[in-house]
């Protein structure tokens, strides 16, 4: 027999006695943990440096994972570059003398200086062309910006190179201006490069989580080989620092200069 009105209404009223009003008292915990583990990871994130390749690697793979168109055609990211320079250093066979790396910088090709410039000298040897012809397509076809950098070892100039070179200053400044001069005249535009001389403060093996100081120039300047490693030029395709990469190049016009 079907309940009266009377009845349901008892029975209502009967249910809202025994249900408590608000959220359930495990809830509170619940909520404060979550909130503390989001503190806890976007405190890891905050001091956490990113390799923007290994970034876009994981996300190319996902991409592909689910069928997801993954970029524009002819739009290079910096895993494409890697790639590419890889490649192109496999085909070559020059992995004893050319280093591909990835840092939160972008990546870099090291090259060393030994196969490059005599001791004490910025002029180019010819072997180094060679190998600088394997890079520039990848140059050209990617639109971010590229810095060469000149890198020497510990030990101080001979008295007979001051004239010209008073430190490892100007020698790695020296070198890293003569491969960019060399770049332009394999047709790269010179607005996306940089030349940066950084002398022996940056060991090649140092460790990313440290302070670079005196005692750790000396640690990773101490053997033959370490210093022969210190010797080397470096090719970095820089990663986006906040805002479009390689606009400032397309502004200029060919054929226009600054008057200085």
């Amino acid at each position: 027999m079907a309940a009266t009105s009377s009845e349901k209404k008892k029975f209502i009223e009967k249910g809202k006695a025994q249900v408590e009003e608000g959220l359930p008292a495990w809830f509170a915990t619940f909520a404060d943990m979550m909130t503390l583990l989001l503190a806890f990871f976007v405190l890891l994130a905050a001091i956490s440096t990113i390799d923007p390749v290994k970034l876009q690697q994981m996300a190319d793979s996902m991409g592909k994972s689910v069928g997801k168109k993954v970029r524009k055609k002819g739009a290079m990211t910096l895993a494409d570059i890697e790639k590419a320079v890889n490649q192109a250093v496999k085909k070559a066979q020059l992995e004893e003398s050319v280093e591909v790396t990835t840092s939160p910088k972008g990546v870099t090709i090291g090259i060393s200086s030994d196969i490059s410039f005599e001791s004490g000298s910025a002029d180019l040897k010819p072997g180094i062309v060679p190998i600088l012809e394997k890079f520039v397509p990848t140059i050209k076809e990617s639109y971010f910006q590229v810095a060469v950098e000149g890198h020497t070892d510990s030990d101080p100039l001979p008295e007979k190179y001051w004239s010209k070179y008073p430190s490892n200053w100007e020698l790695s400044g020296a070198r890293a201006a003569a491969v960019v001069r060399e770049l332009i005249k394999l047709g790269v535009e010179p607005t996306r490069l940089q030349a940066v001389g950084y002398a022996e403060y940056v060991p090649r093996d140092r460790p990313t989580d440290r302070v670079i100081d005196e005692a750790l120039i000396r640690k990773y300047n101490s053997t033959p080989e370490l210093k022969a490693r210190n010797r080397r030029v470096e090719i970095t395709f820089l990663a986006p620092q906040g805002g479009p990469v390689g606009t400032g190049s397309r502004e200029v016009k060919k054929g226009s200069r600054r008057k200085k």
